[in-house]
């Protein structure tokens, strides 16, 4: 124990109580003991290369090429995506994949490269292998993308997993993105990021709580989507190019890929920003359908707070006329933070109080972890010792932590068997009334005073039966836990859809929902890490993402708490948040935030159409809800750097104020017409226009031509058409959705044009063209502004 473990521990005793001080020093010293005892010793390692080739064996989609002290296997799918293995690894088992892996392309072709090499020649691109294991991914017209030098293996003496190195090279234009949902992002500067699911303390810390090696890089050349299915421990440092460096030759970009185990394989995919992300959708899953009321207004209460806390909140939003749909309740709404359990003195009724908001149209949501308290006499604790669930540590005992509820145990959510177990117990939730869950500390996390908060690196987890321990179980634990959710509520209410957020996941957690932001330092710097981490987590395949207003730790100002509500009004998952010391509803920064407030609700209310057609999209093509301003024109490289604003979907480009004291913000717009939504002033991109951004509005533009679904006020879906350039033509998608249930609804596709001296809207079908059956209001029918 150094000096700084002994500062943890006196802060562990000071700020969560003498008990439980007390238990996460002793679980920190537990888990050192544990994985003391349980791991192998550190031994004398070996370098290994692969070695010159040796021969190559053509198989369906691709091949093997064995080289003198390793295999690759190469295989292009149905897809287009591209994967390669080394040391006999092939694309499963995997948890990231979505069912079996994809058939392999019959028509890719195996056959010699130059220099001595290989490649599979496919429709979307071609994989080449050199002579000594360097592997390079170019366009169908040849280019180069990504060049992987010949990997390196540390393999320690007496055998166990090795460690291993992957070295590319990107063109010197390009720009990195992805890796999850980081705070440094969205564009991903030089340094190193870790691989490890841990929830950052401040703004710009390195850690991520979904940290996936999922890279999308973006060149001239082309943009290309990596990555390397390994769950375990590992980094990702990245350096950008230079062009014209040193004596007038590029620099390329390059990335340095370590992992501490695992196997080393990888997939590539290769197009446009959309054909890449469609292909990870195939692969990884489609984004899960969210119900159409978990697309409006949320808030969370903080603290232990009673039924009287939540009548209070719903009652100040509708006396205010602020829209609200879903109530969250953390957990300290449990009994004593007992998982599956409600304190009954401060919630007698809550079925009822449930049944009560459902009427007025407002879901109850509660929060779960995945920690048990290790305490006879509990449920989940019993059932969860006679069904044997629970992670154990290498010599056999169960794994003891420390959680809200005190001592804690966790299920292993790598079994099956555990995770219908733990599905099942939402019959409880749904019992009380709660149309949905969001996961938090499942990371796992496990409170210490010092060291990892999380389990011991020993400890032992199922793994779909292959078995292992936790340094390759810890990043999927947050996936496992979204799974037991997502499928047990599946089971228990078939005819609704799941809702379910986490905090932690990897790849393919689009599969059983999405995810919020873990709690940072209230302040400017953690608003603008928000957007980039929805940013990041959309081009990682991850659509449905969002903040808490104002953050969750520390009090915002008033007009922090606005900007931030005025970006988050525009993001898909739009939570508030009640602070810990009650303050966080917008009546509470004053008057003018209120009113404020009132328009930026209001605003999400009426887009709720256009809302419901971005998830219905990203479910069928993977598209996220929140795009980058480069994302139809990636060639564009000024819009590469561009951070500060974003697409929604393809219609609305939005520009919130991340800084305190701005009236006008400079804004970069792509290129075409583009209106101002509250001015109707047009401007022509490719530009950067300075425009107002008062303390009452963010800057929000529509694209010409756009044709998007908004909600009018009796409710019904009206079509807001925005003028298209003479001469040009718009148009835009519409999905009907019920709301709930699986149905299959069908997209309306309309073109927007000028006919003699008007606007006019067609619906394109089967039999061609007919004019729309909804009710069109046409706006921006003003000539050019002279301002560029």
């Amino acid at each position: 124990m150094d000096g700084r473990d002994l500062v943890r521990s006196m802060k562990a005793f000071g700020s969560a109580g003498a008990a439980q001080g007390l238990r996460t020093v002793r679980a920190a010293w537990r888990r050192r003991r544990a994985d003391a005892a349980g791991l192998p010793a550190r031994a004398a390692e070996r370098a290994r290369v692969p070695g010159p080739m040796r021969e190559v064996e053509p198989g369906p989609g691709g091949g093997v090429v064995r080289f003198e002290r390793s295999e690759l296997r190469v295989l292009v799918a149905v897809n287009g995506a591209v994967f390669w293995g080394w040391d006999g690894a092939g694309p499963e088992p995997s948890y990231a994949l979505a069912g079996r892996c994809p058939e392999p392309d019959p028509r890719a072709v195996l056959e010699p490269d130059k220099d001595g090499g290989w490649r599979v020649v496919a429709e979307r691109a071609t994989v080449a292998v050199s002579r000594h294991g360097a592997v390079e991914v170019r366009t169908p017209g040849g280019v180069v993308l990504r060049r992987e030098l010949p990997p390196r293996w540390w393999e320690p003496d007496g055998g166990g997993p090795a460690r291993w190195t992957q070295r590319s090279e990107v063109a010197a234009d390009a720009r990195f993105f992805g890796l999850g949902g980081r705070y440094t992002g969205p564009r991903l500067r030089e340094g190193t990021y870790r691989l490890w699911n841990e929830a950052p303390a401040v703004p710009g810390a390195d850690a991520s709580s979904v940290a996936m090696p999922v890279q999308l890089v973006v060149a001239d050349a082309g943009t290309h989507l990596v990555f390397h299915d390994s769950t375990w421990d590992g980094s990702v440092s990245l350096r950008e190019g230079e062009e014209g460096a040193g004596s007038g030759h590029d620099r390329p970009g390059r990335s340095v890929l370590r992992m501490d185990g695992g196997p080393l394989r990888c997939w590539a995919m290769v197009g446009t920003p959309a054909r890449v992300l469609l292909a990870w959708a195939s692969l990884t899953g489609a984004p899960a359908l969210p119900p159409a009321w978990a697309l409006g207004h949320h808030h969370a209460l903080s603290g232990s707070g009673d039924e009287e806390d939540v009548r209070r909140v719903v009652a100040g939003h509708q006396e205010r006329d602020l829209p609200l749909d879903v109530v969250h309740l953390g957990t300290g709404h449990a009994d004593c933070h007992r998982v599956f359990t409600v304190d009954e003195e401060r919630f007698p009724k809550l079925p009822v109080l449930a049944d009560e908001l459902r009427q007025d149209g407002i879901r109850l949501v509660s929060a779960v972890e995945p920690t048990v308290p290790a305490a006879p006499g509990d449920a989940v604790y019993d059932g969860g010792l006679r069904e044997d669930v629970f992670v154990r540590e290498a010599s056999g005992p169960v794994v003891g932590g420390v959680g809200r509820a005190g001592d804690v145990v966790f299920p292993d959510f790598t079994h099956a068997r555990v995770r219908a177990w733990w599905g099942g117990l939402h019959e409880e939730r749904l019992g009380r009334g709660f149309a949905g869950v969001w996961h938090d500390l499942d990371a796992p996390t496990s409170f210490a005073a010092f060291g990892e908060r999380t389990l011991p690196r020993s400890a032992r987890h199922w793994l779909e039966g292959r078995g292992g321990d936790h340094r390759e179980a810890h990043n999927v634990y947050g996936l496992g836990m979204a799974r037991a959710a997502y499928e047990g509520l599946r089971v228990l209410a078939p005819g609704e859809r799941p809702f379910v957020v986490s905090r932690s996941g990897w790849a393919g957690l689009q599969r059983y929902g999405g995810t919020w932001s873990a709690p940072l330092e209230t302040g400017w710097p953690a608003l603008r890490a928000s957007l980039a981490s929805v940013l990041g987590l959309g081009l990682c395949g991850v659509p449905y993402a969002g903040p808490d207003v104002g953050g969750s730790e520390g009090t915002a100002s008033p007009e922090l708490y606005l900007r931030w509500l005025q970006l988050a009004a525009w993001l898909p998952l739009f939570r508030t948040r009640g602070g810990r010391a009650g303050r966080g509803e917008p009546w509470e920064f004053g008057d003018e935030v209120l009113e404020h407030a009132r328009v930026a609700l209001a605003e999400r209310r009426r887009l709720l159409p256009y809302f419901v057609t971005l998830a219905q999209l990203a479910r069928r093509t993977g598209a996220p809800y929140v795009r980058p301003l480069w994302w139809s024109t990636p060639e564009e490289r000024a819009l590469r750097d561009c951070e500060d604003a974003f697409l929604l979907g393809d219609c609305l480009l939005v520009a919130p104020v991340l800084g305190p004291g701005g009236d006008r913000r400079a804004v970069r717009l792509p290129r075409g017409r583009w209106y101002d939504v509250v001015t109707e002033r047009v401007y022509e991109g490719p530009a950067q226009v300075l425009v107002e951004a008062p303390l009452a509005r963010i800057p929000v533009f529509a694209r010409a031509g756009a044709v998007i679904p908004v909600r009018a006020e009796d409710g019904t879906t009206v079509l807001e058409v925005w003028a298209p350039a003479r001469g040009r033509t718009g148009g835009g998608l519409v999905v009907e959705d019920a709301g709930d249930g699986c149905a299959e609804p069908g997209i309306e596709r309309f073109v927007s044009c000028w006919e003699g001296g008007r606007v006019v809207v067609r619906c394109e079908g089967g039999d061609g063209a007919a004019w729309p059956s909804r009710p069109v209001r046409v706006r921006g029918l003003v000539e050019p502004s002279a301002q560029r």
